[in-house]
């Protein structure tokens, strides 16, 4: 019996997740097909002129949104972002700096300060004493 090696999948949503780009903005062709982990790996090594394009100008799936604004996806909501933002109107955001997004950057601060913390303290933990 021998064993044929197929080529893993995924579907687009999926593919456009992993390259971090809003599915709804890619090509017809690559939203109606499937997406192998080779054809993958080659958009993530060289990717096309459409790629960079979106990479660079957006529109961006909320996860790239809140990473471009230092807050949380859940502070995205809060701050009633809820639509795929261009890095235009992310800069924008960023110079107009209102109330709600100064408040979700310094609580992402407080989150990333405690997680530090925790992370210090289990390390401290793990040493034998004496050490």
């Amino acid at each position: 019996m021998t064993s044929h090696k197929t080529a893993q999948t995924m579907k687009p949503a999926t593919a456009a997740k992993k390259l971090g780009v809003y599915l709804e903005a890619t090509p017809a062709e690559f939203q109606e097909g499937v997406v192998s982990r080779s054809e993958l790996n080659a958009l993530q090594a060289e990717p096309p002129e459409w790629l960079q394009e979106l990479r660079r100008n957006g529109p961006h799936p909320r996860p790239v949104v809140a990473a471009k604004l230092g807050i949380s996806i859940s502070g995205l909501a809060r701050g009633g972002i809820t639509d795929p933002l261009t890095t235009e109107q992310i800069d924008a955001l960023k110079t107009d700096d209102p109330e709600w997004l100064r408040k979700e950057r310094a609580t992402q601060a407080e989150v990333r300060k405690e997680a530090v913390r925790i992370k210090e303290k289990k390390e401290a933990r793990a040493q034998p004493d004496g050490e």
